[in-house]
């Protein structure tokens, strides 16, 4: 578990790569259609829910997939424009 713990910890970039493979574009893509998908159904649910206190937690639901999908595209956008700058 140990060695594990450590192979892990090696494997941190301090940094984003100046360019990413097609794995990871492919990966990011999948992350922004993920939670991009859970958040309009978590809010069309919602709105077909007639149990108040289900509908208000689906609707939180559909939220964090929202701040989670405009976190990573800030976080593609900051890391774009650090790149141009350089």
């Amino acid at each position: 578990m140990q060695q594990q713990n450590s192979q892990n910890q090696q494997g941190i970039m301090q940094q984003p790569p100046a360019m990413i493979s097609s794995k990871d574009h492919l990966y990011i893509t999948d992350m922004l259609t993920w939670n991009l998908l859970a958040m309009k159904k978590a809010h069309f649910f919602a709105s077909q829910c007639q149990n108040q206190e289900l509908s208000d937690s689906l609707n939180k639901a559909g939220e964090m997939h929202s701040r989670h999908y405009e976190q990573i595209l800030n976080l593609l956008q900051t890391n774009n424009n650090q790149q141009q700058v350089q």
